[in-house]
């Protein structure tokens, strides 16, 4: 079954095929499956920002009477002592386009003088999975942690290195064990669910 996933982030499809690797569903890319655009995320919360990103591959998808489920997701990290910041504006927190590292650099200078006991964090995402008929159907998943105070590890992307569960950043967890355990697998593992039943 083809499942097209509306992004153009490689860090994101990797992290969706490798987690469906053992499936008979085929991830292809929105740029792949001939639909390069790029939907404005206006949406006040993840749940908005995914369905806005997977209604534009849909629509474009219809115009060439292609039948097919399309997946978007929206995640970021929200940060305690930041009263949800960054939130949806993850990566967009630093300025459009900002490198990972300028992301990094304002969270850790935002929470320099926040005691450790108060640094709790969460990773969130949700999934918007459009079926062929056009319905919308949402998957959240989220994983706990903290703001460490200096990055560690050179795996992962974005926030990876910043944030601390059980002892390691995300970015010192193997791509394997993250895909376990992270916000994504959460939201995929019912988004795979779904499909297996509804196919």
């Amino acid at each position: 079954m083809k499942l097209i996933l509306a992004t153009n982030n490689k860090n994101k499809l990797r992290e969706i095929r490798e987690m469906l690797e053992d499936t008979e569903i085929s991830v292809v890319s929105q740029r792949e499956a001939g639909y390069d655009a790029d939907a404005e995320e206006t949406g006040a919360t993840f749940a908005e920002n995914a369905a806005i990103k997977a209604e534009c591959i849909r629509q474009l998808a219809l115009e060439k009477g292609e039948q097919c489920f399309v997946l978007a997701d929206d995640s970021g990290l929200s940060v305690d002592a930041l009263n949800g910041e960054p939130g949806v504006r993850s990566a967009r927190w630093a300025g459009e386009n900002a490198p990972d590292a300028d992301l990094i650099e304002k969270l850790l200078r935002e929470m320099q003088n926040v005691p450790d006991d108060r640094r709790g964090a969460h990773f969130a995402c949700v999934m918007c999975l459009i079926a062929p008929d056009g319905v919308q159907h949402f998957f959240a998943g989220k994983v706990e942690g903290e703001i460490l105070r200096e990055c560690r590890g050179a795996n992962g992307f974005g926030y990876d290195p910043v944030f601390g569960y059980q002892g390691r950043s995300f970015a010192e967890i193997p791509a394997n064990e993250k895909n376990m355990v992270s916000h994504r697998h959460h939201a995929l593992v019912q988004v795979t669910n779904w499909l297996k039943q509804n196919m």
